[in-house]
């Protein structure tokens, strides 16, 4: 038996004499939740208009669209399996960056980037040590701070965004030419390194794509599945990240015709448990540590007890918003359904041996309250019969009528095959039984639908020999880690099945850089770079780069500053430790000290216990004098570390536009593009790399 149909209740139009449909055929789209068949009569003349019938049939179909089937007693049907999804023709997807925009914009950030590395390379650990401002900068603290502040993607006003017509145009790559110096490769120009930090930003750049503009071409004439608010099982950052994802990519794989997910470095399963639970994705989660797979057996075990709740609770929010709105006008909603049903009754006497409407139960009980009683559920079938074009038209709106004043539970539709007495033939009822057994097996198996693996894959790996089902499906990634991010991409590239792909990378300071470290080249495939332009260029960010282009800008405009004290503490251990003990680099990290010491004395000897140095030899006067000795620089610490800050959206533009431009050198590729997905106060990496390829590749 065909699964059922995820969409809910279908209407059927056409015209002219029906022809005989059996029930669960393919013709009925395999759904069990059988169609109401609205058959408008043939008209006289062979020949209709057009856009009166494609007007009213996406009419009648909006209109039924909005009625929700429900068992016996008014409880909610069990959540569905997703069908065998249907290739749709390739739609009009938004504008897309062509590969010479996309690299013209990497080289830009590149240049300004290029005179921006001793900065984005220096370590804020080493501020005192090595004196980093005075190599640096310029302008003194006090002043970098305020012109931060008053300009760039900090300050109140932005001047880029404000500025229009002569103003607009005179900023361009020359104008920021001069934030540093040629010789001493200082800043000396904060504003205007502020302004630049704006100007090289994605959304500035002009190269992403609005989330809302490539929803709305993917779903087309579709409407979004009523989501599940996450909140419940997830704090509020991935319930966020979750909610927003997986919405995307449903649309995604329905516009591509696919039902399988590959969720790359999945976790603990967040996002992947609720594309399947939520969308009826079937999806195969794919994750390097054995304990994190089997920790997401076990979060998709729990989940699964609780998850009818979920939905149940969902439904009837849904419900009880309905039935408010529909109390709302109760009165006019059962006259204006009176009236219409009572005329198309008397129609009933002179149309006969024509094609039918059959509708069930026509008459809501007053309120809209009640679901049928009784005496109205007794079936009834209305023959009409149209003989001009603008009866056909006026019995059109008359049945949209119906269908938008009578609530969703008031109607119980039945399909073209029964007969009139209502008696199920004995093949629907054996249907009808198969159909049962069919709904208990598939509920026994629903945990079947969300598969966590545990395994490290590569472009060259063969999938087929980690999932044995393979077929064509969508490869998806949430905050992959450092190189997962670009391997992704590479597996979508490299492997046929894999038709999409939606990467959102993290942790850039984990990616390995082909030029970082020239006497080591035992690595034949890299994080970074991807694209041939910066491969050319040997560019090298660096780790400290990266490591600055994970801080999180969004939340220190809001007022979420950085760890000042914390960051301070650290740095003038690090100058006790060259000074004390002569070490300059260790394998040994201090970690999160700061957080269980009660005084700087307190965070200085628990960290060189981390750090296996003694402390016996070290008195708490010297450590205090070390503290007042470097306690009026904090300022220096401070303006050094927004500097950091405001830099960091302009490296992670490089990071995302190497990845973009790489996509643009495939052939195979329909449609590529970053899209801004979260919201960044909530999630700092919030831009994923979203690609489609050519529909001959399917």
């Amino acid at each position: 038996m065909t699964p059922r149909s995820q969409t809910g209740l279908h209407t059927r139009f056409r015209r002219g004499p029906r022809a005989a449909v059996p029930p669960f055929s393919p013709a009925c789209r395999g759904s069990p939740r059988r169609a109401a068949a609205i058959t408008l009569p043939a008209s006289r003349s062979d020949t209709t208009s057009p856009s009166c019938a494609a007007s009213t049939r996406r009419s009648i179909h909006l209109a039924s669209r909005s009625l929700r089937r429900r068992r016996p007693g008014g409880q909610p049907r069990r959540a569905e399996r997703r069908p065998p999804a249907m290739s749709r023709p390739p739609g009009a997807l938004p504008p897309q960056q062509s590969p010479a925009a996309a690299a013209e914009a990497l080289q830009r950030a590149a240049r300004f980037l290029e005179r921006a590395l001793p900065l984005c390379r220096a370590q804020a650990v080493e501020l005192y040590t090595r004196g980093l401002w005075d190599r640096l900068v310029a302008p003194p603290p006090a002043a970098v701070l305020r012109a931060l502040r008053d300009a760039g993607p900090l300050a109140r006003a932005h001047p880029l965004a404000e500025a229009s017509g002569a103003a607009a145009a005179a900023w361009d790559d020359d104008t920021f030419s001069n934030v540093f110096c040629e010789k001493s490769k200082k800043l000396i120009d904060a504003h205007l390194f502020a302004l630049a930090a704006q100007y090289y930003s994605l959304s500035n750049l002009g190269v992403s794509t609005p989330l809302e503009a490539l929803l709305e071409a993917l779903r087309g004439d579709n409407q979004g599945t009523t989501g599940i608010k996450t909140d419940e099982f997830m704090n509020n950052k991935k319930s966020h990240e979750v909610q927003v994802m997986s919405q995307l990519v449903d649309n995604v794989a329905k516009y591509c015709g696919i039902k399988q997910v590959i969720d790359i470095g999945s976790g603990k399963g967040y996002l992947s448990s609720f594309l399947s639970m939520q969308y009826n994705l079937k999806v195969y989660g794919i994750d390097s540590s054995n304990t994190t797979t089997n920790g997401a057996h076990e979060r998709n075990r729990k989940l699964k007890k609780h998850w009818r709740a979920y939905q149940n609770r969902a439904k009837a929010n849904v419900e009880r918003q309905r039935l408010e709105k529909a109390n709302d006008r109760p009165v006019q909603s059962e006259m204006n359904c009176k009236a219409i049903n009572e005329k198309l009754l008397n129609k009933t006497s002179d149309l006969q041996h024509q094609d039918q409407v059959p509708i069930q139960d026509l008459v809501p009980s007053c309120g809209f309250t009640e679901i049928a009683t009784s005496e109205t559920s007794k079936k009834t079938e209305v023959d009409l019969v149209a003989r001009t074009q603008s009866d056909e038209s006026k019995l059109s709106e008359e049945v949209l009528a119906i269908l938008n004043v009578l609530p969703a539970d008031a109607v119980e539709v039945f399909s073209s095959s029964q007969s009139n007495c209502g008696e199920l033939c004995e093949e629907e009822k054996e249907q009808r039984k198969m159909a049962s057994l069919q709904a208990k097996a598939s509920k026994s198996s629903e945990s079947n639908l969300y598969f966590p693996l545990t395994s490290c894959i590569t472009a060259e790996t063969e999938l087929s020999d980690i999932i044995k089902d393979l077929e064509d499906c969508m490869m998806v990634g949430l905050h992959t880690c450092g190189d997962l991010a670009a391997n992704t991409l590479r597996i979508f590239t490299a492997k046929p099945e894999i038709k999409a792909v939606c990467s959102v990378g993290c942790c850039y300071h984990l990616l390995s850089e082909q030029f970082e470290n020239q006497e080591d080249c035992s690595e034949e495939v890299w994080g970074f770079p991807m694209c041939q332009y910066l491969k050319d260029k040997g560019w090298c960010c660096g780790r400290n780069a990266r490591m600055s282009a994970c801080l999180a800008l969004e939340r220190v405009a809001v007022g979420q500053m950085l760890p000042l004290e914390s960051l301070f503490y650290r740095a003038v251990l690090q100058v006790i430790i060259e000074d004390i003990y002569g070490v300059t680099k260790s394998d040994r990290h201090v970690g999160k000290t700061f957080s269980k010491s009660s005084s700087f004395i307190d965070y200085v000897r628990k960290s060189l216990k981390k750090l296996e140095l003694d402390d016996s030899k070290l008195p708490d006067s010297c450590i205090m004098d070390y503290y007042e000795k470097y306690k009026h620089r904090m300022n220096e610490l401070e303006a050094f570390n927004m500097l950091k800050v405001v830099l960091a959206p302009c490296i992670e533009v490089l990071i995302l536009l190497d990845r973009l431009c790489y996509l643009k050198e495939q052939d195979n590729i329909a449609w590529s593009g970053l899209v801004k997905l979260f919201d960044p106060v909530k999630s700092p990496r919030c831009y994923a790399v979203i690609a489609l390829k050519k529909q001959s590749c399917f």
